[in-house]
């Protein structure tokens, strides 16, 4: 892997042969104003290093160069992933260990150094994941898993307290799964508890409910923003991803999508089914925002970038901004493994050149 300084000289000459042919623009802007009632137009990527913990413990911290990459390309936010199991000892969930958690004080001073919003989000938090393994107690069932995780979360607002908001979100809990409104928004209400009782300003978001997809109404009077998702049809995005299930079984997709018998999936389609609904949530004073989205490495690239395009140009219409799952790997930009893709060698990554002119257009 090349230096910083290597990065930063090549990166530099790029730019300079880029802006003279291109109107996309080659750095982040400055870091707009944020508020719970209306989001920025935030673009960007999930970043996973400390998503799953690593079997020996060590998760690797975030990279600079990373962040420098995404703002010379134009982008201003990224997600973050987390689980608590990385800066927590086995087996006790209220241990903190500090060194994994100096590697999120250092991703956010990128964040601010690079001027990229930095959202953290527990993507697994106690007593829920939506990956397995599932967590020994249920976060929805259980207040001592309730506790833990709102203990969690006034932690981390209390350590990252007098960051601006511009800055720094909080997004509670990734993609609730099937649970009553009620239950979540009790569990809901509870973290933001916590969290305002260590800094009242911090700016909070809220995945919506089912996996994400559908808006939660009863949240509105909580003063927080909304997360969605952007992976429909899944025969499109999923096709053949082994962590779900039948996708093994779907035909290799097109788009738009034609169910036979039930009917096409397209652009319209979208719109009224992923877009209209959460219009209506947004009308009630509730930022917006895309969490995550993106098409796995097995769909055929082709069907992959046209879809994306269709919604990107819906979320542009709508105002929203999104976060890519991911940058490095099988949804992203970078190291993708796809197997149709005339990838450019870039700084020691396998670059998905097409791909990043569609999302800096987006």
């Amino acid at each position: 892997m090349i230096s910083r300084r290597q990065f930063i000289k090549t990166a530099s000459a790029l730019t300079a042969a880029t802006a003279a042919s291109s109107t996309i623009p080659l750095s982040a802007a400055e870091l707009k104003a944020a508020s719970a009632h209306k989001l920025p137009r935030w673009r960007g990527f999930n970043l996973t290093e400390k998503c799953i913990k690593r079997p020996n413990g060590n998760n690797p911290p975030f990279r600079d160069d990373d962040y420098a990459m995404l703002a010379d390309w134009g982008f201003d936010f990224t997600r973050l992933p987390l689980s608590y199991l990385c800066w927590t000892e086995p087996g006790d969930w209220l241990t903190i260990r500090e060194a994994e958690l100096k590697d999120i004080d250092a991703v956010i001073e990128m964040g601010r150094k690079h001027s990229v919003h930095i959202n953290l989000n527990l993507h697994r938090a106690p007593g829920y994941c939506v990956n397995p393994p599932k967590e020994a107690l249920d976060l929805w069932t259980d207040e001592k898993a309730l506790d833990a995780c709102a203990f969690h979360w006034g932690m981390l607002a209390k350590r990252f307290k007098g960051i601006p908001s511009n800055r720094l979100s909080f997004d509670l809990l990734n993609e609730p799964a099937n649970v009553p409104d009620e239950t979540y928004i009790h569990v809901v209400k509870r973290l933001v508890e916590a969290i305002r009782a260590e800094d009242p300003h911090r700016l909070i978001i809220a995945d919506g409910i089912r996996w994400g997809r559908d808006p939660v109404f009863g949240l509105v009077d909580l003063g927080i923003a909304q997360s969605t998702r952007g992976y429909d049809p899944m025969q499109v995005t999923h096709y053949k991803a082994n962590w779900v299930q039948g996708a093994e079984n779907y035909p290799e997709p097109t788009w738009p999508l034609d169910r036979k018998e039930k009917g096409i999936i397209n652009k319209e389609f979208l719109r009224k089914d992923r877009i209209e609904p959460w219009k209506k949530l947004e009308e009630k004073g509730v930022g917006i925002h895309v969490g995550e989205w993106g098409a796995f490495n097995h769909t055929p690239h082709k069907v992959a970038l046209a879809w994306m395009r269709d919604v990107l140009e819906l979320w542009k219409e709508a105002g929203w901004g999104w976060s890519l799952w991911n940058l490095h790997g099988g949804f992203g930009i970078l190291d993708s493994g796809r197997s149709d893709v005339q990838y450019e060698d870039f700084h020691g990554y396998k670059l998905d050149r097409e791909m990043l002119k569609l999302l800096q257009a987006g």
